[in-house]
Parts: C-alpha cells; sequence; structure tokens
C-alpha cells in the first residue's frame, strides 16, 4: 500500500491531517489529486483507502453491489444526487452510507434525522459512489423540481439569456435538467430520446429496447429554454424555427463518451426534438455474436467472404440492419482491402475504413458518391441505403464488376427485396446475377434474467395455430416476462435479433428472371432449408431469450 500522504505532502497538497474538511483536497475547485492518480502516483482506490484510515472507517468497493428498493426508498433521489451519499443496507436500527466525504457531518446527520437510522458511514471512491447513484437512483424527482425551478426563473427569456447560462453556469436550473435528461436515457440505455412540446406541456419520451416510454412531463414554461439549450449544444441556429435542422453533441457519461445525433422538427405547438444516442461501444463484434443459427451464419459469412455480389440487408428503421453491416465490416476490413462506406449519416467510425458522409446540399448524393467511389479502386464497398433507382442501378453494376456490396433496403422480408429492386427499375437478370444473399431482421425484446418465469402450462390450442414447435417443449422451457428493478419492471432488458437469411441459388435465380412473385420466391427458398422470421423467432423463443408475443409483434 503506498503512503498517499506521503505522496500528497510531497506533492505540495496538504495531508489529511493538516486540513479541515476532505474537500479541501478534492473538492470541485482543487483536484489535483486527480492528476496525481493520472500520473501514475497512486489509484484512485489507494486514495480513498487513505482517507479512510483517517477517519478511522471502513472503505467499501460497490462494484457489482445491489441496493434493495426499500433501501434507496429511504432517502429523496434530489437529496442523494445534491449530497452525493448513498444509503446501501439497512441492518437492525443501523443504516449503511456510502459516501467519499466523511468530514460531512450535517449531510450525516439529516440523514439520521430523515430515516430515524444510526447512521454508520462507509467510504467508497467519487467514481464508483457516481456510478452506484446513477445506477439506483432515477433523476426524475430531481427534473420535477428543476422544472419547477426553470419555469420560475425569469432570467431564462431569450437567446442571449440562455447561451450566457450555457456557457457560464454549469449548475443553472436549464444546464442540470438538459444534463439530467440525457444521462438519465444513456442510463436507462435509451436508443432515442423525444423532446415534444404540446398545448399544455413538454412531454420527454425514451425508447428503450424499441417501445417508446413516456418518462416526464415539465410546465409549458421551460419550453423555450430548454429546446434553445439542446439547439446550442447541438451547434444548430438557434433562431431557425420554421424548418427542420440537424445537428450533433458529445456529452460525458461516467467519464465515457456518448455521441448524439439530434434532428428538429417544427410542429404545430412548438419545435420538436429527437435526440439519437449513438452507439459508443469501442468493442469489437464478430459474426458469432450475432446470435445466428448454424444454418443462416453459414450463408451470412459465405456471402460477405465472397470478392464480388452484392448483400442484402433489409427491415424497418430501428431494426438494427446498421449494426448488422458494421458487424461485417469489422470481420472483413484488412489490410490487404479497400473499404469504402457512403453513409447518411455516418454512425459509427470504424478505424481503416473510409467513410464518406451524405451532403445534399453540396451535391454530394448517394449516385455522386457512389460514382466517385468506384473510381477509387474500392474493393468492398458498403452504401447505408439504396433509395432510388439510379443508386440501386449503380451498386448493381459494382456488383457485377469485381466489388463485394454491402447494403439496405426496406422491405418487409428476403424474399420480397428481390422484387422491390426489379420494381425500381433493376433489370431481373441484373438481379439474380448479381445479388449473393438477402437478410431480413428484426429486434425482439430480450427477456429479464433476472426476473423471468417458466410457463408451466403453455396453451397448446394457441402455440399450433401458431405453427410453433410443440415437439420442442419436451426439452426447452418457453418463459413470461415479470418485471423487477433491474428491468424498469417491464420484464424485458436489452434486444434479441430475429433474422432470415436467403442465399440466391441458380432455381431462385430464375424465379428471379422470370419475374415470379415473392411469395412463388419464398416457397422455392423453404425448398432449401430457408427459415422464416417467425420460424427464427420461435428458436428464440425455446432459447429462453423472448417471448412469442414479442416474436408476433416484430414479425407481424
Amino acid at each position: 500500500m503506498k503512503d498517499v500522504v506521503a505522496i500528497l505532502r510531497s506533492s505540495g497538497i496538504a495531508p489529511l491531517d493538516e486540513v479541515d474538511s476532505v474537500l479541501d483536497i478534492f473538492g470541485d475547485t482543487d483536484e489535483a489529486w486527480k492528476n496525481l492518480i493520472d500520473q501514475g502516483h497512486f489509484t484512485e482506490n489507494e486514495f480513498f483507502i487513505a482517507v479512510a484510515e483517517y477517519y478511522n472507517l471502513e472503505f467499501v468497493d460497490l462494484v457489482g453491489i445491489n441496493i434493495p428498493g426499500e433501501v434507496t426508498a429511504l432517502l429523496p433521489g434530489s437529496f442523494i444526487r445534491s449530497q452525493q451519499v448513498m444509503p446501501i443496507l439497512a441492518r437492525g436500527d443501523h443504516l449503511f452510507l456510502a459516501l467519499n466525504d466523511p468530514s460531512n457531518l450535517q449531510a450525516i446527520d439529516d440523514v439520521g434525522s430523515m430515516t430515524s437510522y444510526i447512521v454508520a458511514p462507509k467510504v467508497v471512491t467519487q467514481t464508483a459512489l457516481k456510478n452506484t447513484i446513477d445506477r439506483f437512483i432515477r433523476a426524475d424527482e430531481e427534473l420535477d423540481k428543476l422544472s419547477e425551478a426553470i419555469g420560475s426563473d425569469a432570467i431564462v427569456t431569450d437567446t442571449e439569456d440562455v447561451e450566457n447560462i450555457t456557457n457560464d453556469e454549469d449548475d443553472a436550473p436549464i444546464v442540470r435538467f438538459v444534463n439530467l435528461l440525457i444521462s438519465q436515457a444513456v442510463q436507462d440505455r435509451a436508443s432515442d430520446i423525444h423532446v415534444e412540446p404540446r398545448a399544455k406541456d413538454l412531454r420527454v419520451r425514451y425508447r428503450i429496447d424499441g417501445v417508446l416510454h413516456e418518462m416526464q412531463k415539465a410546465d409549458k414554461s421551460i419550453q423555450a429554454g430548454i429546446l434553445s439549450r439542446l439547439k446550442i449544444m447541438a451547434d444548430i441556429d438557434i433562431a431557425e424555427k420554421r424548418k427542420p435542422q440537424d445537428g450533433r453533441m458529445s456529452v460525458n457519461h461516467g467519464g465515457q463518451k456518448i455521441d448524439i445525433r439530434v434532428a428538429v422538427l417544427p410542429t404545430v405547438w412548438g419545435e420538436k426534438v429527437i435526440m439519437r444516442i449513438l452507439d459508443h461501444s469501442s468493442e469489437k463484434r464478430n459474426i458469432e455474436s450475432m446470435g445466428m443459427s448454424p444454418a443462416n451464419l453459414a450463408i451470412f459469412r459465405e456471402a460477405v467472404s465472397k470478392s464480388h455480389g452484392m448483400v442484402l440487408v433489409t427491415g424497418p428503421t430501428g431494426s438494427g440492419k446498421s449494426t448488422t453491416l458494421y458487424t461485417a465490416l469489422d470481420e472483413v476490413s484488412t489490410t490487404e482491402v479497400n473499404v469504402i462506406t457512403v453513409e447518411d449519416p455516418v454512425e459509427k467510425r470504424i478505424e481503416g475504413v473510409n467513410q464518406v458522409q451524405i451532403n445534399n446540399k453540396a451535391g454530394m448524393t448517394f449516385p455522386a458518391a457512389l460514382k466517385s467511389i468506384l473510381r477509387s479502386d474500392p474493393d468492398i464497398v458498403m452504401i447505408g441505403e439504396i433509395r432510388d433507382e439510379e443508386t440501386a442501378q449503380i451498386a448493381i453494376e459494382a456488383s457485377m464488376t469485381g466489388h463485394l456490396v454491402l447494403t439496405t433496403l426496406h422491405t418487409n422480408g428476403a424474399p420480397e427485396s428481390l422484387a422491390r429492386l426489379v420494381e425500381m427499375g433493376v433489370e431481373p437478370y441484373l438481379v439474380g446475377n448479381s445479388v449473393s444473399a438477402v437478410m431480413a431482421q428484426r429486434l425482439a425484446r430480450k427477456l429479464c434474467e433476472k426476473c423471468k418465469k417458466p410457463i408451466e402450462q403453455p396453451d397448446m390450442e394457441y402455440l399450433e395455430k401458431l405453427k410453433f414447435p410443440i415437439s420442442s417443449l419436451k426439452s426447452n422451457k418457453i418463459y413470461a416476462p415479470v418485471g423487477c428493478s433491474e428491468c424498469a419492471e417491464t420484464g424485458y432488458r436489452g434486444r434479441v435479433g430475429v433474422v432470415e437469411i436467403m442465399a440466391v441459388n441458380e432455381p431462385i435465380e430464375r424465379l428471379i428472371v422470370d419475374s415470379a412473385p415473392a411469395s412463388k420466391i419464398r416457397s422455392k427458398a423453404e425448398e432449401y432449408g430457408f427459415i422464416s422470421l417467425k420460424q427464427d423467432g420461435f428458436r428464440r423463443v425455446l432459447q429462453g431469450l423472448t417471448t412469442i408475443e414479442e416474436v408476433m409483434r416484430v414479425t407481424a
């Protein structure tokens, strides 16, 4: 164990026994101790262990801790956040209280008064305390109070006032409100935040696991300030209120940089702001991690490993098409190949891949970008989306001239995608010759592992009607959602992919050339082992990952 006090003294920072409060060492205005951690003199754990020893208290590691709901409910969320304390265990007449400033006797006394417990302080690191508060304490209560404060604050009246607050006062109610709103969304694993003006209030909804949940209602009076703050953060023209605008912002959450794409849409009640929280995980995924069946995995891997041809990924908005293509790119992108993408927008930046952002105002459209890309000696081309005939024609031609083309299309199923290309004006024989494989996908909500329960007596009549593989129930169980604190009482946490993949073989190619309907192509594919979306969804049900209701919802 390093002598932290000696290091602090030698570095010119007062040792623990010469200060009135630990905050004198690591307060908001003086964080020199953090610099010593960055320089490797000691770790954050070692620093707070020294703090605990000085106060003769126990140091506690909060990693993996599970705090009962009845314990977190002992103190208001706003008090926990403002005082930076966290109740972690109630035993007998004692309440164990995690904090990182044991000299904050006022907060300790207040906890005792508010709970009637004897408070037993436990020292924890700043990082662990912040992460634990974010994990267990929702921001709803504090957001309500901040909404009232903003509504009664006469300062926030025009653009200049909001800019001044934004730049100079990080603790201003309007800044705190927006920061908490985003922080809570990231904590809830939301993919989108909707800030929606209505006739009498301002509504906030989070899209979690593909479903929108209403999280907050605020007074109409705060609308202008909140929207202005968001527009300034996203570098959007704050004075323009009549036309749609797009922007981008980055925020820090738990020491991690989060990128957010922002869209502003004028409505009859004011401007609506939609924020897409982009995938900030730096971890590389591989194709195996997508959870495909062995047969589907073999088809997909063979298609993306070819030197030429087109691989189509289809599905509605929000079905994970881009994630699938990025995963494929992560695997096929090597130093031996030139990979170029054209996207609108570029959602994830990939090392070693040349990514082109569409800019219609500057003339950088999909067709214009593709024509230029094909003159740049590419081996693999990823097209964010085929939206028109010209893009489709160029993509088809590229796939037939020695390029591997990965792209997406908005259709409901794999066979329907081939018919859609023909409808867009591509000659059927070109579609048949160029497309190697088509994958349609959906994202079903994943059962919460903490609370899911097996269904002891499934409704066999209902399962037969759905053509569920009932014989598989002899060796597998199906589960139902319950709801717990871990999944916000929804019974679901995360999402799982449901896919159907069709390889374009010679018999299917002949049907395409003959302009056969999608239903006939689907029937022919089934003769060669094609597994439909619903069948793959039932496979996920038998794995205990999702429910029949979820499969029917996303595949209907």
